[in-house]
């Protein structure tokens, strides 16, 4: 059985297409707002995170002189991961998310990966460990792991057991935001003659088969998506007994728009777990 359409989501959002258009022009009108700070996490342009930093937030300490200020320190690092099933975006497509979470004085992470045929899920997911790893060493305070869809799927797997994450004592949640929770379904897809996933990989790669994680983990995923992701969702907060959030009237384009916005129930449930 082809399970390729189970997974489109353009066709089934109004204006579906001009999407990307639009997240890319307000990620490149943010980031000159707010330059980023460009850190290399391996070889590659596609290897690295975006860090930027909040302009406000509790000062270091008192300033020594009248022409210093003190350095700002953030309340927590939140790292966002993108998607477009490991095969398409880059950190810069998402560059206005950071938008709320700054706004509440948090540093925000954005980072890429290279993108299948060139490398297999496996090895995205290894690049997005060692992006998490360099961003929590910038930083001091709580970590917040998310991400939509793939990216989703990448921010669980940094919660698994298996991933090692060096700082995980610091994770305060996790929060995969409609993320493909199982790939065994993908291997059913036309996807698959790029992605390539065979059943080793989905075994190793599906969140869901792996055992419930020791961080707090909140799934969250828009009400109007696709039955295949409101699903994926359900399986993997039953799986891994997480709270479930299903956001009313959000579609699988515009479940993360809460992150413009500090006052957001997304960015409430990210950065104070409510």
């Amino acid at each position: 059985m082809d399970l390729s359409a189970d997974y489109v989501n353009a066709d089934h959002i109004p204006g579906g297409a001009d999407y990307p258009a639009r997240w890319a022009a307000q990620a490149a009108a943010f980031r000159a707002r707010h330059p980023p700070q460009v850190l290399a996490y391996g070889r590659g342009e596609r290897q690295a995170l975006d860090l930027f930093l909040p302009a406000t937030g509790p000062a270091a300490g008192p300033a020594t002189g009248p022409d210093i200020v003190p350095a700002i320190v953030p309340a927590g690092l939140l790292i966002i991961i993108h998607g477009g099933y490991w095969m398409r975006f880059h950190r810069h497509d998402w560059s206005h998310l950071a938008a709320g979470p700054l706004a509440r004085g948090w540093a925000v992470a954005l980072p890429s990966y290279d993108l299948c045929p060139t490398v297999r899920i496996g090895q995205i997911t290894r690049q997005v460990r060692a992006a998490v790893i360099l961003a929590a060493a910038q930083v001091q305070g709580p970590i917040v792991i998310t991400g939509h869809s793939a990216g989703g799927h990448l921010a669980a797997r940094m919660a698994c057991a298996d991933m090692r994450l060096p700082m995980l004592d610091r994770v305060a949640r996790v929060v995969p935001i409609s993320a493909l929770s199982n790939l065994a379904p993908l291997m059913a897809t036309q996807m698959n003659d790029v992605l390539r996933i065979d059943p080793a990989e989905a075994a190793a790669e599906s969140p869901l088969l792996h055992p419930k994680p020791t961080v707090p983990v909140t799934v969250w995923v828009g009400a109007a998506e696709r039955p295949a992701f409101l699903a994926h969702s359900q399986w993997l907060a039953r799986g891994w007994d997480a709270r479930l959030v299903v956001d009313p009237g959000r579609h699988h384009f515009d479940v993360v728009a809460g992150l413009e916005r500090a006052d957001s129930a997304l960015c409430r449930a990210l950065l104070e777990g409510g």
